[in-house]
């Protein structure tokens, strides 16, 4: 997949870093951060992803979200795991990629935004506050509404053997 994006405002990429536990697999999960997702957990966290520019390559911008939200470059070899449009409208191009990783070692980016709201105080906050590795059952039961779709697509593209 070498697509080209051509509208920024509602496509993201990311990258579903796994990794093997003899005959299963795990995958890394990051938690949105930010005071509304701060008591959220199940159902709450996400694959590291972000806005495509325009006219950029997804592939591209999914390596590049994915290293600004955890501070890890993410991998090398990348299984596309296609697309899905999400409940909010947004389609996300999800790639996954085989790594080890200790999220101990999260660094992710920052976003800024008012809070409390209607306060005029602007606060920082980083795009994922935690990450961790999930079995695939349990990212079922951790990972966003529409985002499990690419779990279940992992589980057919990768050998358990």
């Amino acid at each position: 997949m070498n697509a080209r994006a051509a509208s920024s405002r509602k496509i993201s990429a990311g990258i579903l870093l796994f990794r093997r536990k003899g005959k299963r697999i795990e995958v890394l999960l990051g938690h949105p951060g930010g005071p509304f997702w701060k008591k959220k957990d199940h159902g709450a966290w996400t694959i590291p992803k972000g806005l495509v520019a325009s006219g950029e390559d997804l592939l591209d911008a999914a390596r590049r979200e994915f290293e600004e939200e955890t501070g890890h470059r993410g991998g090398d070899d990348h299984i596309p795991l296609g697309k899905a449009k999400q409940p909010g409208g947004k389609t996300v191009h999800v790639w996954a990629a085989e790594g080890k990783w200790n999220p101990d070692k999260l660094k992710s980016n920052l976003f800024e935004m008012e809070w409390p709201p209607r306060s005029g105080k602007h606060q920082s906050f980083p795009e994922l506050d935690r990450a961790a590795w999930f079995s695939i059952d349990e990212a079922f039961l951790r990972i966003l509404k529409g985002q499990g779709v690419f779990l279940d697509r992992l589980k057919d593209a990768v050998s358990f053997d």
